[in-house]
């Protein structure tokens, strides 16, 4: 107890320090910046603005009043982290919800960890640290993952060093991104599993995603019956089932890819993370058909071919 009241006294003497004008601290090089920078502060609640970056945008106001209940007899165990904008003003980087819960409260302060970061950094550290949590749902985890890539420039390889996931694990939630709008919602608001949605992305017409869906909400189908449904909807679109084909030996043996392309074909679609599809002769001609869903794709798929 008397080590957590020194911590708290302390936190105390840094807030002061930061309201002297004469102690403006705006880099890390800033004199007192190595007292504050890293250092638990407690700041004002009024100083501190939520953040834009924030990735998350669904909170569940039952679990916000238990937390603020948590906070009313325990107060704030982990502090949240903030950017330093200006004189005596703050923007989140992380720990929304321990800020919403505590003006729920009605406290005054809160305790802080300080950054001094930029627009781009903030930005990163708020979508890696929201990515980290362990209570998003999925479809906020992968725009997060879309926004590393937009507006910091990562590719998947650095984004799987930098979180510390698996190159697959990243290409799986993104692909939830080209669920119809509604599935997402669905997602988001539990009524289907991420599994469900892995299945459901196969399908390539949003109107046989939305049916398909559907069916899934009103049947409470398992994502193993699911996965099957979605198998019969690709056989059937295909056409199997139909009359056995009249194709001679040597019209099948021209439609066999060579080699050197049934190599590449899982390249170019980990790459690109769309299904693309490639066909080719024995003598080396053919062509590759790499579909997009909306302008948005388009221009992904834009900048990793041309850099542009």
């Amino acid at each position: 107890m008397a080590k957590a009241t020194k911590k708290q006294a302390l936190g105390r003497g840094l807030s002061a320090l930061l309201k002297d004008p004469e102690n403006d601290i705006q880099s890390a090089s800033d004199k007192n910046a190595d007292k504050v920078v890293g250092n638990i502060v407690e700041l004002d609640l009024s100083s501190i603005e939520v953040n834009p970056f924030q990735p998350r945008s669904n909170f569940n106001d039952e679990a916000l009043q238990e937390l603020a209940s948590s906070i009313r007899e325990l107060g704030v165990i982990q502090p949240i982290t903030v950017r330093k904008l200006d004189f005596n003003q703050y923007q989140l980087v992380s720990g929304e919800r321990r800020f919403r819960a505590s003006k729920l409260v009605g406290l005054e302060t809160i305790p802080a960890y300080i950054r001094i970061a930029n627009d781009q950094e903030s930005l990163e550290m708020a979508l890696v640290e929201n990515i980290q949590r362990q209570d998003l749902d999925p479809i906020e985890i992968a725009l997060s993952y879309q926004r590393l890539i937009d507006e910091i420039q990562l590719t998947q390889e650095k984004m799987s060093e930098r979180v510390g996931k698996k190159r697959s694990t990243i290409t799986n939630y993104l692909r939830l991104l080209r669920l119809d709008p509604i599935i997402q919602t669905g997602i988001r608001d539990g009524f289907v599993s991420m599994g469900h949605g892995r299945a459901l992305v196969n399908i390539e017409e949003k109107d046989d995603q939305i049916a398909l869906y559907e069916k899934i909400v009103g049947e409470n189908l398992s994502v193993r019956n699911t996965e099957k449904a979605v198998k019969e909807y690709q056989e059937k679109k295909s056409g199997s089932g139909q009359e056995p084909s009249t194709e001679t030996k040597e019209q099948k043996k021209s439609k066999i890819s060579p080699e050197f392309i049934t190599k590449s074909v899982t390249r170019f679609t980990d790459y690109l993370d769309v299904k693309v599809d490639i066909k080719a002769t024995e003598k080396g001609k053919g062509k590759i058909t790499i579909p997009f869903h909306s302008q948005e794709e388009f221009n992904r798929l834009k900048k990793l071919i041309t850099g542009e």
